[in-house]
């Protein structure tokens, strides 16, 4: 450094020489500083960040949960699955709140859980359980009259709202609870899929509304309710995730290429092809892309080549870089 010091010609040199120096000297400092210190209490503060907004979407499903059996269901005497249909069956019954009944029967069945399936069983699961229990309890307290007086209306909007709070919750790793740990704990005995056991125990508590009400169409009513809210679940989960597969011919294919990579960030693979008919050599544009995407590369398709031909088909499932993460 003194060496090179020596060999410059003016003072702004040697200004300049040790002021790189400095910097760098500094530079170093900085990062170590910023990788041993700062970096880990960043990372630290954005999963807690991550695991707040979780927590806080969990509690607005559970909440439109709750509310769609506190506001419609119950009300209107309409008993579907899970935990919360045996805690309306209860209710019916002997008049004990369903907010009570809930937390008891969850807590015994969380309890047996953590015995068979270990420490590891989710702890949003229990804070779902606890939060779902308080909501039911206040607002079954302020609403006692259905708020769509039509049983049929009431049913279908409960329905629609239960399966959308169960979905929001499901989509960020929570659950209500119940008939899922039942589920759970038969499956690690019996060879039986967790959808199957939750289905039989459905149409068991469903069934069971028969021996309070004495009516059939109380029954017609739940599997309404059960069936409504399975295709709402599976929307909210698999809706924003479903998949399209684009095969697109073009003479204009570079451009088409160039800007669906540039716009909409997917990868195009291009095939080389030949017609049949006219033996003419041609160039396939492939590409997949999420559903709520395809507006976008159809209107850049159709501002570059308004002729091209485009096959569109869906897919089940795409694993990878950009969509689901492979789980073994």
């Amino acid at each position: 450094m003194f060496k090179n010091l020596f060999l410059l010609q003016s003072d702004s040199q040697v200004f300049s020489l040790v002021k790189k120096l400095l910097l760098k000297k500094y530079n170093e400092q900085i990062e170590l500083f910023f990788y041993i210190y700062l970096q880990p209490k960043i990372q630290i503060y954005i999963i807690m960040i991550k695991e707040l907004k979780s927590y806080l979407v969990i509690t607005f499903g559970l909440f439109i949960f709750a509310f769609a059996w506190t506001a419609f269901l119950i009300p209107s005497h309409i008993t579907a699955g899970g935990i919360s249909g045996v805690g309306t069956l209860i209710y019916f019954a002997t008049g004990f709140p369903v907010a009570y009944s809930y937390l008891i029967i969850n807590g015994i069945l969380v309890a047996i859980a953590l015995q068979i399936l270990g420490r590891g069983f989710g702890a949003k699961t229990v804070y779902a359980i606890v939060i779902t229990s308080l909501f039911f309890y206040f607002l079954q307290k302020f609403i006692t009259e259905p708020l769509v007086p039509e049983k049929f209306m009431a049913t279908v909007v409960g329905a629609i709202l239960n399966g959308a709070g169960v979905g929001v919750a499901i989509s960020q790793g929570g659950s209500t609870g119940g008939t899922d740990i039942i589920a759970l704990i038969i499956n690690k005995y019996k060879n039986i899929s967790p959808g199957r056991i939750i289905l039989y125990i459905d149409v068991l508590i469903i069934s069971s509304s028969y021996l309070i009400f004495k009516e059939l169409n109380q029954l017609v009513y739940g599997f309404v309710v059960m069936g409504i809210t399975a295709y709402v679940i599976d929307l909210i989960l698999t809706g924003s995730k479903q998949s399209m597969q684009l095969f697109i011919f073009s003479q204009k294919h570079e451009e088409i290429a160039e800007a669906i990579v540039n716009s909409v960030g997917r990868g195009v693979s291009v095939i080389d092809s030949k017609g049949w008919y006219t033996k003419e050599h041609n160039t396939i544009l492939m590409v997949v892309i999420r559903k709520p995407e395809s507006p976008i590369v159809f209107k850049l398709i159709k501002e570059i080549d308004n002729d091209a031909f485009v096959s569109v088909g869906s897919v089940m499932g795409v694993y990878g870089h950009g969509f689901e993460e492979i789980k073994v």
